[in-house]
């Protein structure tokens, strides 16, 4: 069965809703999503950061209402970053960085 663009913008909410719930159960996590946003036919590059269950773009408007696309635009996740929080200058805290789409679905991968 083809997978049409509805199930698709469905699965980029239930995706990061997914990566949310995961948040907000390891508080000392920092999860960046990097990809871009599809608009008039050119790419704006997009950032999404999930902390303790909430997200929040560091480049574009984003929808709170859980029951809502997070970004109205077209836009597609191509790299995961996951972070030690809090965040300082002088450490490193890049745990791990994958790009793919589940990888992070499996909260064994947060640790």
């Amino acid at each position: 069965m083809e997978e049409t663009p509805a199930s698709q913008e469905m699965a980029k909410i239930d995706l990061i809703n997914s990566l949310e719930k995961i948040s907000s159960e390891i508080p000392d996590r920092i999860l960046k999503l990097e990809g871009f946003i599809l608009k008039e036919n050119q790419q704006e590059q997009l950032e999404i950061i999930i902390f303790r269950g909430y997200s929040s773009s560091t480049t574009h408007p984003i929808e709170i209402d859980s029951e809502k696309k997070i970004i109205a635009l077209t836009y597609i996740i191509t790299n995961f970053k996951l972070y030690k929080a809090p965040l300082t200058e002088t450490e490193e805290n890049l745990i791990r960085e994958n790009q793919n789409l589940v990888f992070f679905l499996n909260q064994k991968n947060w640790v």
